[in-house]
């Protein structure tokens, strides 16, 4: 395995700065590197036609949301997009280039959720937080002028990690989805993950999964939960189509790839982005990896596919796919 060479270039900056891993930080110092480091690496900030925030009722008390629309009046067909963060970063801004790029290439109108961080707010305030919002913003759809039956979830690292945990509760109390977006996912939290970068601490890595685990997770053993760990859920039937996306260097890689196979096998349509070379946290860098850019067009053409609406033609050509799993 060799790193593509941009991240080569990506790595090298980061150990001649001298750039500290977050997880040698205090919360208040890796929340603050963690928002800076993915603005600095988003690239240009889009105009979308309507950007504007909203506060809805939650399980213990108001959540934020960020609405993002594309010109067009009328219902539209809506991602309900999660930012990652391990849980314990990261905010909406986290999540603004990416909700900006996904409303204008779908064109869809997305909406990111402001749920409870960890340790402040462990495990499973965050699912029950980013559940909860699905369902109001379903039931006030023509407040929001949500399509309905256009209906998706996405999210990167821990929110694709709780994307997949909303679609099992959506399953058995709705509401129905149209499509879940995973980008290298945390799908099982019982176990070490393999760690690619081996233990490099210029890279998202072993010891950063640790980190993270350990403040969202207040018992170990809850690891077992496929609310925290979809993986291990017995039945995967039944959920919405998904896309997986995952980086080859990413301790996250592996278990991204078998829910995918596990998706796949349980009769959900299922594709599988697959980028070699590349690290976790690479889809909110556009403005630094090509693959980024790949990556956000590739998810886009697959919410637009689930939404019925027609191909684009600006997709970033060459985007790698994995033909062991099927399209949906």
């Amino acid at each position: 395995m060799s790193v593509h060479p941009e991240v080569a270039a990506y790595r090298a900056a980061r150990a001649a700065a001298g750039t500290p891993p977050l997880y040698t930080q205090t919360l208040a110092e890796a929340r603050a590197a963690d928002l800076a480091a993915i603005r600095a690496g988003s690239g240009v900030v889009e105009p979308v036609a309507e950007v504007r925030d909203e506060r809805i009722p939650g399980p213990a008390g108001e959540l934020p949301l960020r609405v993002y629309r594309p010109a067009g009046a009328g219902p539209l067909p809506t991602l309900l997009y999660f930012f990652g963060g391990g849980w314990t970063l990261g905010s909406i801004d986290t999540a603004d280039g990416i909700c900006r790029r996904l409303t204008n290439t779908v064109p869809c109108q997305v909406i990111t959720v402001g749920y409870r961080l960890a340790p402040e707010h462990p495990f499973p305030a965050a699912v029950h937080d980013c559940h909860a919002a699905t369902r109001w913003v379903a039931e006030h759809a023509e407040l929001l002028g949500v399509d309905p039956d256009r209906l998706a979830v996405g999210g990167d690292s821990a929110g694709g990690n709780l994307a997949a945990a909303v679609t099992l509760l959506c399953r058995a109390g709705g509401p129905s989805l149209a499509a879940q977006l995973l980008v290298y996912p945390n799908t099982d939290q019982s176990g070490d993950p393999a760690d690619p970068a081996d233990g490099d601490p210029t890279l998202f890595n072993s010891r950063s999964v640790a980190w993270y685990r350990r403040h969202y997770l207040a018992d170990p053993a809850l690891a077992r939960d496929p609310l925290a760990s979809p993986l291990l859920a017995d039945d995967l039937t039944g959920l919405p189509p998904a896309l997986v996306v995952t980086a080859e260097v990413d301790p996250l890689c592996a278990e991204g790839q078998r829910y995918a196979q596990r998706l796949d096998a349980a009769g959900v349509p299922t594709r599988s982005a697959h980028y070699p070379g590349m690290i976790h946290g690479f889809f909110a860098m556009p403005g630094v990896f090509t693959d980024g850019r790949r990556a956000q067009a590739d998810a886009a053409a697959f919410l637009r596919e689930r939404f019925g609406l027609p191909s684009a033609r600006d997709e970033v050509p060459g985007t790698p796919t994995d033909p062991a799993v099927r399209g949906g």
